[in-house]
């Protein structure tokens, strides 16, 4: 094992991501170990950074998808690459933005419903 090598639980700790995610995170493509002789996975310090990023990217409500499409921007800055996450971010955010209003309208159908129920019942005591 390299000196800056660390196994999955040493990273999990520095994260504070789960195994189970930082196994998921692989199987997605998102991130990358090597394998030991035995099968144990490695990874690198500056590994814990691309967690700490991918983390970041789940709590704004990205899909792994769309994580595997921001990822250039990080792996590879540039001009180009920038522009297709932002372009890519705002495609989400838009997405957000609809279902976020779908919730609210549903929400006020909910609330409207709640009323007629609470005049009816009140009808109901004062007959």
């Amino acid at each position: 094992m390299r000196e800056d090598a660390m196994r999955i639980g040493e990273l999990a700790a520095r994260t504070g991501a789960s195994i189970r995610s930082l196994r998921y995170y692989e199987e997605q493509g998102l991130l990358a170990s090597t394998r030991s002789a035995s099968g144990q996975r490695h990874y690198t310090a500056d590994q814990v950074e691309r967690v700490e990023f991918i983390q970041r990217m789940y709590a704004a409500g990205l899909s792994s998808r769309t994580v595997a499409e921001v990822l250039p921007c990080v792996e590879s800055p540039s001009e180009e690459t920038s522009d297709a996450a932002m372009a890519r971010m705002e495609q989400e955010r838009d997405r957000l933005s609809a279902h976020i209003d779908e919730l609210i309208r549903t929400r006020d159908a909910l609330d409207r419903l709640m009323a007629v129920n609470r005049e009816h019942r009140a009808s109901l005591r004062g007959a």
